[in-house]
């Protein structure tokens, strides 16, 4: 199984969480990387901000809108990767990033992967990407021995599935249904559990799957789907704009956070 998800239990689910760098600033993002790798959070999948997604809803918008106004963009987000992933000894980062925002404007798509790959980051998520791009991406993630995380839904064809599951290398994120970040997980549990299996029967990588996950409840519910881990996006990252608002130490609220995750929580 894939270096993002290997080490769980087997009665456990593996657990991404996603947060934008930059939100909180990044000194601070620093100490929460390392109490995640502490807690043996499995994944952070760390976005390079961008603004007025139209996946994301008003919490992760307003997250972009914090991270982009103290200056964080991917020179930054590269060298903060740079910084904290070699004394992880747990956590995996899987960098996020934008075509249209961040990728687009470089001089071209093979330079950006390798600087994401010479950053250390454990794998990475291209949102947004052109499907006439779709090869030349991924002959410059196999180059430069970069995982990739592939997407799709519960709702899309079988085609699209399977071509995710053939691009996958470090895992498939499933999104659980159509619609914005922050919403709930859905009431189409058959849908989804079918989705699961097949990823599973075809994918070589783990399945993750997100959008609407925000409690222990909602992961043990996935696991029981056959999901191999959860993401936790938009419920974390309203922890910590309720922490930045009250003045609050930040890392010691989003402790508690991922610690009420936690299936041995009380």
């Amino acid at each position: 199984m894939s270096g993002f998800f290997a080490h769980r239990p087997p009665d456990r689910p593996g657990l991404a969480l996603f947060l934008n760098a930059g939100d909180p600033p990044l000194p601070v993002l620093a100490d929460l990387v390392r109490m995640l790798d502490d807690r043996r959070v499995d994944c952070l999948e760390l976005a390079v901000p961008f603004p007025d997604s139209v996946t994301d809803g008003p919490v992760v918008r307003r997250s972009a809108g914090r991270a982009l106004a103290e200056g964080t963009g991917l020179d930054e987000v590269l060298r903060f990767v740079g910084s904290v992933r070699p004394r992880l000894r747990h956590l995996r980062i899987a960098l996020l990033a934008d075509w249209s925002h961040t990728v687009k404007p470089l001089p071209s798509l093979g330079d950006f992967v390798q600087r994401v790959a010479g950053s250390g980051a454990d794998g990475l998520l291209l949102h947004g990407l052109p499907p006439r791009l779709r090869t030349e991406y991924g002959e410059a993630v196999r180059r430069a021995g970069l995982p990739r995380v592939a997407t799709c839904y519960t709702a899309s064809t079988a085609a699209v599935r399977a071509g995710a599951a053939a691009d996958a290398s470090a895992y498939v994120y499933l999104v659980a249904h159509y619609g914005r970040s922050g919403s709930a997980l859905g009431t189409d549990l058959r849908g989804l559990a079918a989705a699961v299996a097949e990823l599973r029967r075809t994918a070589a990588v783990p399945v993750a799957v997100g959008f609407g996950v925000r409690s222990r409840a909602d992961i043990a519910r996935l696991h029981r789907l056959g999901a191999d881990a959860a993401v936790v996006g938009s419920a974390g990252v309203a922890r910590i704009e309720r922490a930045l608002t009250e003045g609050a130490d930040v890392v010691e609220a989003f402790h508690t956070f991922v610690q009420a995750l936690s299936p041995d929580s009380p």
